[in-house]
């Protein structure tokens, strides 16, 4: 069996989902609160087909190298990158970013939470706080009067809303996970909590490393277009030196089934 042929399609297929994952990156460049996903690689197992390293080759003296043959490479995560993005104003009175650590919670349409880095959010007809799906927006979010004449929000999560029926204020929370790499992307700009995220802990925009609430702003997403295009050359390059090996393989199994003319 010739190792390099399987070897190689191995490695032309991890480099089809890395082109994958940065075309996906790509596509949401745009995306509020998105973000990027990184691939990263694990090798396959070794074979030792005469002898590994450490055997005793007689008189005592032991083998300082062996011999190890590899049988490729696979992808072992697509993990979220969380580092902060731009926040780029809007103006919006109902856009908010988060300038730091922590999710908004939002109720899915099964009642259970989902968990979003989105901030631009709407009022439903009932003057309820809603996503751009028209999911209720949680964290602490109260009804806003019909009417209201003046909306604040603090950095610190603090809420003003000036009424016809007077001024009322709530204070915002923001919800952070010990492994947010771990979340699961449900799409939408949603989030899911999973085992290897850790369990939720809330608390007050500001305050114990949470992050600050940014009114009229938008946290854009945290791509950066020209390293996904050296990423995306560089798979490209490695798909194509892949293929290669292949092809050599061929050519010489092609040169072992001539030898008997």
């Amino acid at each position: 069996m010739n190792l390099s042929l399987y070897s190689a399609a191995t490695g032309m297929e991890a480099q089809q989902l890395n082109l994958n994952t940065i075309a996906n990156n790509l596509a949401n460049v745009n995306t509020s609160g998105f973000k990027r996903s990184k691939i990263e690689f694990q090798d396959l197992l070794y074979q030792k087909p005469t002898r590994a390293a450490g055997t005793d080759s007689g008189g005592g003296n032991l083998v300082p190298t062996g011999v190890e043959v590899g049988n490729g490479t696979r992808i072992a995560s697509t993990s979220k990158d969380f580092t902060q993005g731009q926040l780029t104003s809007t103006g919006e009175k109902l856009d908010i970013a988060i300038q730091g650590d922590g999710f908004f919670e939002v109720q899915k349409p099964d009642g259970t939470i989902g968990y979003t880095r989105d901030g631009s959010f709407k009022l439903n007809a009932q003057g309820q706080v809603v996503t751009l799906d028209g999911l209720p927006v949680l964290s602490g979010f109260q009804p806003i009067p019909s009417g209201a004449s003046a909306l604040t929000i603090a950095e610190n999560g603090q809420v003003t809303v000036q009424s016809a029926s007077g001024t009322a204020s709530f204070r915002l929370t923001l919800t952070r996970f010990p492994n947010p790499a771990g979340l699961r992307s449900l799409g939408g700009n949603l989030y899911d909590e999973t085992a290897a995220s850790g369990t939720p802990e809330t608390g007050q925009p500001g305050e114990q490393g949470y992050g600050s609430t940014i009114q009229g702003y938008k946290e854009a997403s945290n791509v950066n277009i020209v390293e996904e295009m050296v990423n995306l050359i560089t798979a490209q390059r490695a798909y194509e030196i892949n293929s290669k090996s292949i092809q050599t393989s061929d050519e010489m199994l092609q040169n072992v089934a001539q030898m008997k003319r």
